[in-house]
């Protein structure tokens, strides 16, 4: 569990808090409010009379913002209550594309872009009142053009120093795709979270006969780039660990990357163990699902996959696939960005919800106390898998 009590809150919050889920979000913003809402119901009352402490208790702390649109596709941001004072934390899901809006008589779904060009107004709107400015951003918004090959634009660097130019303070986000984009702006709060805490409980609570050690289990980075995230989980739960890295063809170029020749790959035997595959997206699928096959021709038991955002992006065909020829076993995502019906409803998908821990990061950050813990949770995992073993419910 994640315990609340555990932390330091005896701070003075920074302001009274206030929360502010963009469109495309909202579902989120609503389940994270519920948490803060009943937690500060259940400790308020030691704080009623004091003057510091005003609007800690609340029924809820979601403000009411909106961005309508003229009939031209340009926009506004409205926020309907007084934001004077208040320590404001600012959601936003860019990869939603489910919303949609008129452009002259046009339905427009919502890109990347206009999910940051609403940040920037609802920031805008705000107009210097608030105490403090946070923006939670799970999907860091151009985090893929974090680095410049050629004549490049170096997009997710402009991003970051657009936001801290407006006046925003911290920058949270999950699993940043390179964390050092924050080299961009370097005297500000910038915290990536990786959710490996919410992969492992959501793998033991569908699976009950896994056995977590080297002789049976192994994590898999599928690239050299999502290293460390399976150096991470092999460490903390005392796996064997293996890598793929993508031979590409770099004399062309096929959707703006080189197109992969083979993935390679280095490490022991796989044979007759189970494989956790971790990644920080799965967008088309296809070398998340070549890994998966390679594995299997290893010999590898069963494989699970792995990654923050499910972005689909190719469909779930590929995925049912691979299923149904027995290749994968499950698939693991959170519900930081927008999720499909289609995929809640797939037999192999495993829903990882990080609502309460947002609201965890919220509620620490209001009382200005350190998250360290949150960002590295290695005794809630071990504390997780010791009650596994015992036969215990995670």
């Amino acid at each position: 569990m994640l315990r609340r009590n555990d932390r330091n809150l005896e701070n003075i919050p920074v302001g009274a808090l206030g929360l502010i889920a963009l469109d495309g979000c909202t579902e989120m913003g609503a389940k994270v409010n519920d948490y803060l809402v009943k937690w500060r119901k259940e400790d308020g009352h030691v704080h009623k009379n004091d003057v510091a402490f005003t609007g800690y208790e609340k029924d809820t702390y979601l403000i009411d913002a909106k961005v309508p649109r003229f009939g031209s596709g340009e926009a506004k941001g409205i926020i309907n209550e007084s934001v004077r004072g208040k320590d404001l934390y600012l959601m936003v899901d860019v990869c939603n594309y489910s919303l949609t809006y008129s452009l002259t008589g046009n339905v427009n779904h919502m890109s990347p872009d206009d999910h940051f060009q609403n940040l920037k107004r609802i920031i805008a709107a705000v107009g210097g009142k608030g105490r403090r400015i946070n923006v939670i951003m799970p999907f860091l918004y151009e985090s893929r053009q974090h680095k410049r090959g050629s004549r490049e634009s170096l997009d997710c660097a402009l991003a970051l120093q657009e936001l801290v130019r407006m006046g925003v303070d911290n920058i949270i986000t999950f699993d940043a795709h390179d964390p050092r984009v924050q080299n961009a702006i370097p005297l500000n709060g910038f915290e990536t979270i990786r959710p490996t805490y919410q992969f492992i409980k959501g793998l033991l609570r569908t699976f009950k006969d896994l056995q977590i050690d080297s002789e049976h289990m192994m994590a898999i980075s599928p690239d050299e780039g999502a290293t460390g995230r399976a150096i991470y989980l092999a460490n903390v739960l005392n796996l064997d660990m293996g890598m793929f890295y993508k031979r590409r063809d770099f004399s062309r170029v096929v959707d703006g990357r080189n197109p992969i020749v083979a993935h390679e790959f280095l490490g022991s035997s796989v044979e007759g163990k189970d494989v956790i595959i971790l990644d920080d997206m799965i967008s088309s699928g296809d070398s998340m699902l070549d890994v998966a096959r390679q594995l299997k021709q290893r010999k590898a038991k069963r494989i699970f996959c792995a990654a923050t955002f499910g972005l689909f992006t190719n469909g779930l065909e590929k995925f049912d696939q691979a299923y149904e020829e027995g290749i994968l076993d499950a698939v693991l995502t959170t519900n930081l960005i927008y999720q499909t019906p289609e995929l809640l409803e797939r037999p192999y998908y495993i829903n990882c919800d990080m609502s309460k821990y947002i609201a965890l990061v919220i509620d620490t950050l209001n009382h200005d106390g350190s998250i360290s813990s949150i960002l590295n949770p290695i005794e809630r995992i071990q504390n997780v898998v010791t009650k596994y073993k015992n036969g215990e419910e995670v």
